[in-house]
């Protein structure tokens, strides 16, 4: 079509992985790029947003759902519930990076907001082994503790 999407399917909405129709549809044909006008963000650090950032539609961005266009509309109507830069990625079937630029333009507009993890608890080892341990005092099915 026009404006880069294929068109529709004669047969129906293809199938997802579980069998059910996909209620994303195909993947978008246009260039990551395009959609960012060449554009990466980086932090003060010179890292990308990590993607466990937690982002959230604000007030400002569902009042505004009207008038934003394309991915930007998409980010902040599936940012209704917290949401991580990867799983929007994956939802929307959109490139990491593209995710990244998008939600920091978002949040500059006051459209979304960010929560970026600390650091130094996402890299702390003692954290991971609580999740370790905790996961394997959950029971089996059984009721029995590996």
């Amino acid at each position: 079509m026009a404006d880069g999407t294929p068109p529709p399917d004669p047969d129906g909405p293809r199938p997802g992985p579980d069998g059910q129709p996909d209620p994303v549809g195909p993947a978008p044909a246009v260039r990551p790029f395009l959609v960012t006008a060449g554009r990466v963000v980086t932090d003060a650090d010179g890292r990308s947003m990590p993607v466990e950032t937690q982002v959230v539609a604000t007030t400002e961005g569902i009042d505004a759902l009207d008038r934003l266009a394309f991915e930007r509309h998409d980010i902040v109507a599936v940012c209704r519930l917290p949401q991580s830069i990867a799983e929007i990625a994956a939802r929307l079937r959109l490139h990491l990076n593209v995710v990244r630029v998008l939600a920091e333009d978002l949040r500059a507009a006051g459209q979304l907001t960010v929560h970026v993890p600390d650091s130094a608890v996402v890299h702390d080892a003692s954290v991971l082994r609580r999740v370790i341990d905790g996961l394997r005092a959950i029971p089996d099915s059984r009721g029995a503790t590996p």
